[in-house]
């Protein structure tokens, strides 16, 4: 019975994440914590395609991989514009450290290695970029040139302010400013385009779903589209339209969204 209660008490105080965190920062040794692999996008349409071949032969291989590639390129569009939305979000907040120690009287290198210090690994980057290019006097623009294409403002605001003697606090504090205005418009825009990118998911789904329900009248509609030339060509030319709509869809409710 005691040792029953001495594992209870053992697992109620295992330590949690943030005692880990801490430990990793101690010891200065990351946990690396095993996961696997993702799957590239020709691997993932190759499996689609397979199965669609032992459902339906061609036309099932074929309406399985055009489906598995568009959902795949969806997706890393997605991810995509989720990351740059967040490396501006940290550049903007980086480009606010640097001007405030500016403002402080830092010397401009000195300034940018401070709010490289502060900021996450996709603005730390670019500010220690900053930092080495002010510091040996260089020019801004060839220090930026691998930087995210957002970056090209400060390097801009950089170069006038050296050219024509105005405060390089002054000038970084409106770029900075641009940087959250254009954060707020791309999260609003996002926002507003909730709905219509709702909409354009239901009205892909009703396909399938006015499949199941022939499947519950007893039509059989999976039948003549796996199994009959017809619903082979018909289930290609549905997949094929079906991806039309949901592409130009994306078109429409993503090109409002700052690049």
């Amino acid at each position: 019975m005691v040792t029953v209660a001495v594992l209870c008490l053992a697992f109620l105080s295992w330590p949690a994440a943030p005692a880990r965190t801490r430990l990793r920062t101690l010891t200065d040794r990351p946990l690396h914590r095993w996961r696997p692999p993702r799957p590239s996008a020709i691997t993932l349409t190759c499996a689609a395609g397979a199965a669609g071949w032992l459902t339906a032969a061609l036309p099932g291989a074929a309406a399985a991989s055009l489906a598995a590639a568009t959902a795949q390129r969806r997706w890393q569009a997605r991810a995509a514009r989720a990351r740059s939305l967040n490396t501006t979000t940290a550049l903007a907040e980086a480009v606010h450290s640097l001007v405030a120690a500016l403002r402080a009287g830092a010397h401009p290198a000195d300034a940018a290695e401070s709010a490289a210090t502060d900021a996450p690994p996709s603005a730390g980057g670019p500010m220690r970029a900053i930092a080495a290019a002010a510091r040996l006097d260089g020019d801004m623009t060839q220090a930026l040139s691998t930087a995210p294409p957002v970056l090209n403002r400060v390097a801009r605001a950089w170069s006038l302010a050296q050219r024509h003697g105005l405060p390089l606090a002054d000038v970084l504090d409106a770029v900075a400013r641009d940087l959250d205005q254009r954060v707020r418009f791309t999260r609003q825009v996002l926002a507003r385009m909730a709905g219509p990118r709702t909409s354009a998911t239901v009205l892909a789904v009703l396909p399938a779903l006015g499949i199941a329900l022939g499947e519950l009248m007893g039509a059989h509609p999976l039948h003549v589209l796996t199994t009959t030339p017809l619903g082979g060509a018909l289930l290609v030319v549905g997949v094929t339209l079906l991806i039309a709509g949901i592409t130009w869809c994306a078109r429409l409710t993503t090109q409002a969204v700052p690049r």
